[in-house]
């Protein structure tokens, strides 16, 4: 029977095999799930709503991910795991600011400069208001079960 390596000794968390291996299976699932709505629902007047959708959704679900997970304790053990497995992986996968890029690039290109620059802005600023949203609901859902 071996015994673990003293802390101070072991790997940092973002090199440890099972940390990757949980980071790959999360965004393995999360970048499927992307690439299947994508390819479901198409764009509506040149505009690619399924990859706005994909970003607001998965930016909801990791702000309640990460508020929901930090007030249940430190970032150790299970709590860790879920965090690298659906925030870094599924989430890290689903989202994609890569492709709002370039499609904000496409619609500027092709002459849709102001669909192009609400689409960004309004990508980014939904985004960020449906984070805080999903913190909120984490948050909600934590103080009603301690009133319990």
């Amino acid at each position: 029977m071996t015994t673990p390596a003293p802390e101070h000794e072991q790997r940092p968390v973002h090199l440890a095999g099972r940390s990757i291996l949980l980071v790959l299976a999360g965004g393995t699932a999360g970048t499927a799930a992307r690439e299947a709505l994508s390819l479901a629902i198409p764009a509506v007047g040149g505009i690619p709503v399924a990859i706005f959708a994909i970003n607001i959704v998965g930016a909801l679900f990791l702000g309640a991910l990460l508020e929901g997970l930090s007030r249940r304790g430190p970032d150790v053990g299970r709590r860790r795991s879920l965090r690298l497995l659906l925030g870094t992986g599924f989430a890290g996968g689903f989202t994609t600011y890569s492709a709002l890029a370039v499609d904000t690039g496409l619609l500027l290109t092709d002459g849709h400069a102001a669909a192009g620059i609400g689409y960004a802005l309004a990508t980014v600023a939904v985004g960020a208001l449906t984070t805080v949203a999903g913190i909120a609901l984490a948050a909600a859902r934590h103080r009603k079960q301690a009133a319990r």
